[in-house]
């Protein structure tokens, strides 16, 4: 961690042996559990506190094992918002900490960060990129990079009064199911449907026609290989799933299984000419485990890839190369799903 301590307190620790490893930000919630009870953990969870925004959320890419001035070069403004784990993240590592050594300081934040989630859910379930709305695509009912399951997965957390936020009043928790059980239907009423049959989702859905919608401009509306899969595995995690939700994870399975690319594999030979260092190359390749495309034609099932002129293509070598190299396309995710989560459930739940 970037905490500046005196020489004296530096020298002091070599002496004990208690340096520890810094934690980058990306991984305050991969710590092992007693990391949550020390120092270390403490000093950047006051940290994050400095960070909540007066709407109760935070905001996107800042590293808060910095002080808040040390990202004050950043180009986004702090809007709090949940896209790209912003609020839910620092939530959980709250609540980690706040399980470890309770704070009065800490327990108020939480429950700011909850009211602003609960705020920000729409009428009809979903949840928009950022809250207080901006306009554009943000408005949208938010899947992409799994914004949407990460906030309903931190309230069904607190509707069970599970851990870490085993301490919530049951006012709180009653609010919490009842928003869950709200985003649920929405998540099944946004299942797109082709031809009479159901199949997944978009990574952002119309607020008001739960139509698919488009976000980026390489960001077409489209089936998502990879936002489809967080979906399906919050669903299978209800504990006494409905028939309507049994029928959607079933549903989504099958397109899985229809969209998965068999006999290529994705090579990212090194190119100094993009800001990433490499490219991304399609190659035949009959022994290549199956993989799945980023998005999908919406009646045809056929992988779509765009650059930043909008056009959408169908082959990944006619992208440009900032935007070939520069975006996930191709994901590995959904295999896990089919080969294991998916049998897992059924056998969980008897289903024949």
């Amino acid at each position: 961690m970037r905490f500046r301590m005196s020489c004296l307190g530096l020298v002091l620790l070599m002496i004990c042996g208690c340096v520890r490893a810094e934690v980058r930000w990306g991984e305050v919630l991969r710590q092992k559990p007693e990391w949550y009870a020390i120092a270390e953990a403490r000093a950047l969870a006051d940290n994050v506190l400095l960070y909540q925004l007066p709407a109760g959320g935070w905001a996107k890419n800042r590293d808060m094992t910095l002080p808040p001035e040390a990202n004050r070069d950043s180009k986004e403004a702090p809007e709090p918002t949940i896209d790209n784990g912003a609020t839910t993240t620092q939530l959980r590592l709250l609540a980690l900490v706040q399980a470890a050594q309770p704070d009065p300081r800490r327990a108020a934040a939480i429950a700011r960060g909850l009211d602003y989630l609960l705020a920000a859910q729409y009428a009809n379930g979903g949840w928009p990129q950022f809250y207080p709305l901006l306009p554009g695509y943000y408005t949208h009912i938010t899947f992409n990079d799994d914004a949407m399951v990460n906030v309903l997965s931190v309230l069904r957390d607190v509707a069970r009064g599970r851990a870490p936020f085993t301490g919530c009043p049951e006012a709180l928790r009653a609010r919490a199911a009842a928003a869950v059980a709200k985003g649920i239907a929405c998540i099944l009423r946004c299942q797109i449907t082709v031809y009479g049959v159901k199949t997944a989702w978009c990574a952002q859905h119309d607020e008001n026609t739960f139509a698919p919608a488009p976000a980026r401009k390489y960001e077409h509306a489209s089936l998502s290989g990879f936002e489809s899969v967080g979906i399906v595995r919050f669903l299978m995690e209800e504990e006494s799933p409905s028939p309507e939700i049994i029928a959607a994870i079933e549903a989504a399975v099958a397109w899985f299984e229809q969209a998965k690319i068999t006999g290529m594999r994705e090579d990212h030979p090194v190119n100094p000419a993009t800001r990433h260092g490499f490219d991304r190359v399609m190659v035949a390749d009959p022994s290549a485990p199956p993989l799945w495309a980023r998005f999908y034609e919406i009646g045809t099932n056929r992988p779509i890839y765009s650059g930043r002129d909008a056009v959408i293509r169908y082959n990944l070598a006619e992208v440009e190369l900032e935007r070939r190299g520069g975006y996930r396309w191709h994901i590995d995710d959904p295999r896990r799903l089919l080969e294991k989560d998916y049998p897992r459930w059924r056998a969980k739940h008897h289903l024949p």
